[in-house]
């Protein structure tokens, strides 16, 4: 990159990273144009010449943090760890968000489900759920997840858990700190995963069998 573009992409950037901070603060709706710029330390005008509107600067950081989470994900995907290591990851991903990124965070869970073109934005909200069936039946396929289960519900399950914590952190329902993340990410994942088990599978098939026909 030239130097120009290394300072333009550096100014934009910072005006993100200071409309992240204001929305999060006062509210997409009751934030001004001026109030993202002072926060950022630039004249009023200038945000014009980075952002159409502030309609876009709230969809630029709603698509530009979402494609970064779906890139992370795709790459636990992709990687050769079992499946329940996968699992792992993905619940990392999503949950340590919170911790890098929180007022982006807030954004979007506060924020874009008030706007217009929700429904368009929440194909993309639960594109992990399809991520996480993939890995489930992974684990499926290899044996070590029990084959009873249905992944598209399992998946659902387990992305509705981690959405309802960072739901319940970003609107102060329930404390958080870098010690309530990591306990909140191993109780989703072991609840889960001992429930998918291949060892449960024979538990499952042995309680089907108890039951009168």
């Amino acid at each position: 990159m030239s130097e120009r573009a290394i300072v333009a992409e550096e100014k934009r950037r910072l005006i993100l990273d200071a409309a992240a901070r204001v929305f999060a603060r006062k509210g997409f709706h009751t934030s001004r144009v001026g109030d993202i710029a002072e926060e950022a330390g630039i004249a009023h005008g200038l945000l014009y010449h980075y952002f159409a509107s502030k309609d876009d600067v709230l969809d630029t950081i709603f698509r530009e943090h979402w494609e970064n989470v779906l890139g992370r994900l795709h790459e636990v995907e992709g990687s050769n760890e079992p499946a329940s290591e996968q699992l792992r990851a993905v619940a990392a991903v999503l949950l340590r968000g919170w911790l890098r990124e929180p007022e982006v965070v807030c954004v979007v869970i506060r924020e874009i489900a008030r706007t217009p073109e929700v429904q368009t934005r929440v194909k993309e909200l639960v594109r992990p759920v399809g991520v996480i069936r993939r890995i489930i039946e992974h684990g499926q396929a290899n044996g070590e997840f029990r084959t009873d289960l249905d992944p598209e519900t399992a998946a659902i399950v387990f992305y509705g858990g981690i959405d309802e914590l960072i739901s319940g952190w970003v609107l102060g329902r329930i404390d958080s700190n870098a010690g309530d993340v990591a306990d909140a990410e191993r109780h989703v994942v072991d609840m889960l995963t001992a429930g998918l088990a291949a060892s449960a599978d024979k538990l499952g098939k042995a309680r089907r069998a108890d039951v009168p026909a």
